[in-house]
Parts: C-alpha cells; structure tokens; sequence
C-alpha cells in the first residue's frame, strides 16, 4: 500500500492486499454497551469526547490539567453532544517521559471525577489507564468503564478490578511500553488487519478468563498505535472483520499522525479528516468514535449512519 507525500493534498493511492481482505461475513455488533452503572445505547453512532488532564498529550497537553479546566471543557464537549467522555491522565505519545506514578495519576484524576459525577450524572464516564490500582480508585469513584490502551497487556488485573465492578472494559490493541505504543518500534505485521484482530481476541479472552462479562467488553483496533499510516487506512478498511467478532467496536482517529500524512495538515487542522475518518468507520460498522471535537464528527456520522441504514 502506498500514500501520496504529507506535502500531497490529492487522495491516498491505496491498493489492495489480498491478505488484508475480510476473513469472515460481516454482521451487525451488539446494539448497547452494559456497564454496572447503566447501558449506553448504539442504535445510533455514539461520540466519546476525550479529555485529557496531562502537562504532554500530542493534541492538547497542558490545557487541561488544571481540574477547573479540564471541568470547563468537560462541560463544552458534553453541550457539543458527546455521549460519553474518557478522561486520561497518562500520554502516550511517542518520545514520552518516564511512566507516570499511580499516585500522580490519580492526583490528577480525581478532582475530575469526582465533580463528573456530580456535574453529569447521566453522563458515561471511561479512565483512559493501563493500570489496575488506579482503574480500582476510578471505578469506586463513579467511572463507568476503563479504556485500556495495552489491552490487558501490562497489568491483566485491571480485567480484575472491571469484573468485581461490573465495569465496562475497552480493549485497545497496540505493542510495547506506554512509551512506545504510539510509534513504529512494533509496527511490523504479516497481515494487518488479521494480525490486530487475533491479538484482539486474544485479549478478549484473557478478560472473560478474569471474569468480565463478555456484553461488558468494546473492542478498539487501535488506530495510530504500533501502526504506519498505510497500516491504519488497512485496519479502517478491515474494521467490517473486527465488527463481526459481534462486539462494538470504537475508534479513536482523532488528530492522528495518519491522517496528516495524506492531507498534510498539523495536529490542529485535523478535524475535519478526524470526522472523515469516522464517518468512513461508521460505514465499516463502527459504534464509538473518541475524539477531541465533538461537532463536526457528530455531523459527518448522522450522514454515514443514514447511509448505512438506508
């Protein structure tokens, strides 16, 4: 597969693989998402707002680690549409300092949370964490699920802690450390998107195995983790083989390296590939879409999904 140059504004020229081709018959995934604290319906396309309490994320670090700001924001992104939120407090973009401490990243979280659950009630909630202690701390202090960008990969206790909760689980797929997920050290792949899905289903059964409920598990390809642009446009492509896995699937392209690399546009000048990229997932059977800005994706997906359903 090839892409045009960043430089390029015309449109990838992709080419086929045959081994990228879809394994199995597409069908529809599940049509809600159970979580101890309540079930967030997926008839419709479903906008997970990011929010992020980190001095160093690619897109918009530092803006929002004061926990009155980050509130604000909160606010914005919820008056926007978005159905759910996920709030992190570790980045992991490439070339990222030390990891951060359990301590310190619930030093952030909290305050947050806490005033979430008092501000948005009806609102879904998902920590972004890798980490059980601090999945544990976040679940007893309103959060409705854990984002786990290694996918039970650096602490498959955090499929523990979402068990004895009753919590809701997203399994992301990436390779290596926090530190190392975002960039191309692991980025190698027989057949992309055979590969994410059985490294996928593999985490699937880890958590089950731990004993979460299999209606409480989205699954997450991933998209700019351990992947080269052209590995991320496959996957988009594939997503029609993870949906029939029969679980709902997110997507996280928001301001992603991958979208720059075809329409030559900084991080900030993303967001109209970011709703382009959704609305492209929707129609591959996609039900959650984590982004940084709300509207224009929500608009894109009311017309995928009317294509989709027509």
């Amino acid at each position: 597969m090839s892409l045009h140059p960043p430089t390029s504004r015309g449109p990838a020229a992709l080419r086929e693989d045959p081994a990228q081709r879809t394994r199995v018959p597409p069908r529809t995934a599940a049509a809600r998402w159970s979580m101890g604290r309540g079930v967030l319906s997926l008839e419709q396309p479903a906008v997970v707002g990011i929010l992020n309490v980190t001095p160093d994320s690619f897109s918009d670090g530092g803006r929002f680690l004061d926990a009155a700001a980050a509130l604000e924001q909160a606010a914005r992104l919820v008056a926007a549409g978005a159905h759910m939120l996920d709030v992190g407090a570790e980045s992991t973009r490439p070339g990222r300092p030390e990891p951060v401490s359990v301590e310190e990243e619930w030093r952030r979280l909290e305050p947050v949370l806490h005033e979430l659950t008092v501000r948005h009630p009806a609102v879904p909630v998902s920590v972004d964490t890798v980490k059980a202690e601090t999945a544990a701390r976040a679940l007893a202090a309103g959060a409705w699920a854990v984002n786990d960008v290694s996918g039970l990969r650096l602490d498959p206790e955090v499929a523990d802690v979402c068990a004895e909760h009753g919590a809701g689980l997203v399994l992301m797929h990436s390779r290596g450390s926090v530190s190392e997920m975002a960039g191309y050290e692991h980025a190698t792949y027989d057949a992309v998107v055979d590969d994410v899905i059985r490294e996928l289903e593999a985490a699937v059964e880890v958590a089950l195995g731990r004993g979460v409920a299999r209606e409480r598990i989205v699954l997450d390809p991933g998209l700019g983790f351990s992947k080269r642009p052209e590995q991320n446009y496959a996957v988009l492509r594939g997503l029609p083989s993870l949906v029939a896995l029969g679980r709902p699937v997110m997507v996280g392209p928001s301001r992603k390296r991958f979208l720059g690399a075809v329409t030559g546009g900084d991080v900030g000048e993303r967001d109209a590939a970011t709703a382009t990229a959704c609305a492209a997932a929707c129609l591959g059977g996609a039900s959650l879409f984590r982004v940084h800005a709300v509207q224009p994706v929500r608009d894109a997906l009311a017309i995928a999904h009317a294509i989709r359903s027509a």
